[in-house]
């Protein structure tokens, strides 16, 4: 295909940067400068080297702005400034503002985080020797510093306040927050809190025992700690505690660990690791630690601390104990239908019911329980007390050897434990691979087994062993299959939308009656939620993934946000149901105003307009957010308009829900005939430059006003690739140089703006080039078309 001169041009248009990018190795950041998340080199460094500061990699395309160690072989982290909300990989940047204001800006230019500073003093971002980052005006004072604002961890010289938090990281190599805070309460007393979304608790010091005997004092107003560069750490409540390798040498951190241990690390600069330095012997025991094992779950040692679910019950999240165990049955209020399974050593901390007692039977205790529909279990000590501790929740479970509780667990009466549930193989240790210790279950399993099959089990011991290895290893496989189903439920449910019941959509859409529009992928329905807002609910068809696979790329979508992309509310996946709830956009899809007789006519304004929306809209998509996403469906159908004209992309999520690749790409053609890239044809692999192409039929469209889907015959073939009739026609009447009177809408010829549509024409031509390798980035076509405006 000839190629015209306009074309070349445009490909050889300048980019225009507004910042100025910063030099690599910085020990300061001036006014006016930055850095961006593309330069790996670009970074502050602290004088000697110790600290280095920048974009951290989270994710596959996720950064926080971070302080880390430089000479520690991972690169720990010790600081970061959004760790709950990570940038893009591409066109984030830290800019010090010539406000005084220090700015981290995401893709789309949205700020993620600031300092809030504002001065119009000259002031400098350094890093100190000491890892404190800090904001210091031309006196030298601070006017902000990062050491105000701590994550995870206590570096020496950081004073740690009233108002201070550290809080630990998820899990293991998941830096958004977790569970675990270490910070004072209102009695002036530095505690470890255990923090979860639907309670709170301390576990640390000793909550059984007074502060005092604990060697605390709350008579202090100051609220003060702070760890010495010599390892000695003293606060005001009498935490005071020196580390092993106490004296002048190794680097430290103070950090809170994501297991909800308070840990000193000393680093040895030799091998770069850290060394454990300090932690609360004997006076925090791990499995004390609340939260870790989750609801029902049992903490207990072999030899290191292991998260087990007692019989009956499977672990409920494969990747995270804190979500804990549920059970295999359900209870009802009846008491001549409960029984228990018995736990020797073992108990719940906390959430006692009001039937507490000293001096009861063990009946008396049982009876009270069976008789309250609250009560979960009861703990009764063997200590010749006779102290009864009925639950109303089962948290904080542990096993000890020394302890003196008979844990009762209530389950429905005649329900054998299956054998296969005493097994390591249903376990997955939090901290090392163990053999589970059977004897935890010892009297439960007496009191579930008759004699007769005591003997015969003995008898055939051999036979179902052999059986086990077979029959448990499939049981393992299919409990995790489903462990994982229910995760991946919590995932979608913890981005913020909601997961729907077909019954609740059912009603919204008056039983799917008032049809808005149809496509490859399902209808789409209008629906009213029960809070009044309006939604269209797409109904799929041809799903091919499960459901946790399904969810799995829900969740995914669910994270996607632009002002240009159609925004996904939630979710329904019962049986053979699937479904996406979008927000309701009013004016419909841009083909209903472009190609069919519309009241409402489309200026050429309203269609630059669109065509920046859209451009922009897919530029995210394919190099801002997360999770890069090809659309494989751009046409005006897909392009919605709300209220004011603005476009917003639908369907943009369909190719992640609908794909199966191989190697070489997608495996089946996706996408509309008319608006097919050559390469759909051609069996070549599928990149976004798919999409541009798509994107250049559409721009050829708002000029022309005529459908690509409907233009004469529709498509032609072209060396085994398919290409548009109407790019076939606009090719041809610009060569002839006749496209003004021949190829525009005639209803733009009322505007006097040629420039803009000749602008759109040029645009839509180069992204419809037969070469893939010619055509723009969105990134590009953006800077284009904006650049006109």
């Amino acid at each position: 295909m000839l190629v015209p001169s306009f074309l070349i041009y445009l490909l050889l248009a300048p980019f225009s940067d507004v910042a100025e990018a910063a030099p690599p190795g910085l020990q300061r950041l001036t006014k006016g400068w930055s850095l961006a998340v593309e330069e790996e080199n670009q970074f502050l460094i602290s004088p000697d080297g110790t600290f280095s500061s920048g974009f951290y990699r989270v994710g596959n395309n996720s950064f926080c702005y971070s302080i880390w160690f430089a000479k520690s072989s991972d690169k720990t982290v010790v600081w970061m400034a959004n760790r709950d909300k990570p940038v893009n990989g591409q066109k984030s940047k830290l800019t010090l503002g010539g406000d005084g204001n220090l700015v981290l800006t995401d893709a789309d230019g949205s700020i993620t985080w600031s300092s809030k500073t504002v001065t119009r003093q000259q002031i400098e971002l350094r890093l100190l020797e000491n890892g404190n980052l800090v904001l210091v005006n031309e006196t030298g004072n601070f006017i902000w510093q990062s050491f105000d604002s701590p994550t995870d961890t206590l570096l020496p010289q950081q004073q740690f306040l009233k108002n201070s938090t550290l809080v630990s990281m998820r899990s293991p190599g998941t830096y958004f927050s977790g569970f675990y805070y270490l910070k004072f309460n209102d009695d002036n007393v530095l505690n470890l809190i255990f923090n979860s979304p639907s309670l709170s608790s301390i576990y640390w010091p000793d909550p059984t025992v007074s502060v005092f005997d604990n060697g605390r004092t709350r008579y202090n107003s100051s609220r003060v700690a702070i760890l010495s560069d010599l390892g000695r750490f003293e606060s005001t409540d009498n935490l005071n505690f020196n580390a092993i390798d106490y004296g002048v040498g190794p680097k430290r951190r103070l950090t809170m660990d994501y297991d909800g241990v308070l840990r000193l690390y000393s680093l040895e600069e030799s091998s770069g690791n850290w060394t454990v330095s300090w932690l609360p012997d004997g006076r925090l025991d791990a499995c004390l630690v609340h939260g870790l094992c989750g609801e029902f779950g049992i903490c207990s040692y072999n030899p290191l601390p292991t998260c087990v679910c007692p019989p009956g019950f499977t672990r409920i999240d494969p990747s995270d104990w804190s979500k804990g165990c549920k059970p295999s049955f359900n209870l009802t209020c009846d008491p001549n239908d409960a029984d228990f399974i018995l736990l020797p050593r073992t108990d719940y901390y906390g959430y006692d019911l009001l039937g507490y007692a000293v001096g009861v039977s063990v009946e008396t205790c049982r009876n009270s329980c069976l008789s309250d529909c609250q009560c979960l279990g009861f703990g009764y000590s063997t200590d010749g007390l006779g102290q009864c501790f009925p639950k109303g929740s089962l948290r904080n479970g542990y096993r000890k050897p020394d302890s003196n509780i008979l844990m009762h667990i209530k389950i429905p009466r005649g329900r054998a434990i299956p054998r296969e549930e005493f097994d390591s193989s249903d376990l997955i240790c939090s901290a090392s691979e163990v053999v589970l210790d059977s004897e935890i279950y010892e009297e439960s399993r007496n009191k579930f087994r008759y004699m007769g099959l005591l003997v015969g089990f003995v008898s055939v011991v051999g036979f179902i062993e052999f059986i086990f290895f077979g029959f448990g290893w499939w049981n393992v496989f299919r409990k995790r299959v489903n462990e994982e189903l229910v995760n991946m439920g919590y995932i979608a449910l913890a981005m913020g939308f909601k997961r729907f019941t077909y019954a609740e959509l059912k009603r919204a859409t008056r039983n799917f009656k008032q049809v808005i529009g149809k496509g490859g992928f399902g209808t789409v329905y209008r629906g009213e939620l029960e809070d009044g807002r309006v939604v269209a609910v797409k109904r799929l068809e041809g799903v091919l993934q499960g459901d946790a696979e399904f969810w799995a790329e829900v969740s995914i979508i669910g994270k996607i946000n632009h002002k240009n992309l159609v925004k996904l509310w939630g979710f329904c996946t019962e049986k053979h149901h699937k479904m996406l709830v979008y927000e309701y956009v009013k004016n419909g899809s841009l083909d209903k105003l472009l190609f069919l007789n519309s009241s409402e006519e489309l200026r050429l304004e309203q269609r630059y307009e669109i065509a920046v929306g859209t451009a922009k809209g897919l530029s995210y998509l394919h190099e801002e957010c997360l999770e890069w996403i090809l659309h494989c469906d751009i046409k005006p159908q897909n392009i919605l308009l709300d209220e004011d004209l603005e476009p917003k992309v639908a369907d943009f999520g369909m190719s992640k829900l609908f794909r199966e690749i191989n190697e070489s790409g997608f495996s089946r053609v996706r996408g509309t005939r008319g608006y097919l890239a050559p390469e759909w044809m051609m069996n070549q692999k599928i990149d976004a430059k798919a999409d541009v192409y798509s994107y250049g039929i559409l721009l050829l469209e708002l000029v022309s006003g005529k459908s690509a889907s409907n233009f004469k015959s529709s498509t032609v073939y072209r060396d085994g690739g398919e290409w548009s009739n109407l790019v076939k026609w606009m090719i041809e009447s610009v060569e002839e140089g006749n496209y003004r009177e021949k190829v525009i809408d005639p209803r733009l010829l009322k505007s006097n703006d040629m420039n803009k549509i000749e602008i759109l024409l040029k645009v839509g031509l180069l992204c419809v080039m037969e070469d893939r390798n010619l055509r723009p980035a969105m990134s590009r076509v953006v800077e284009l078309l904006t650049s006109f405006e």
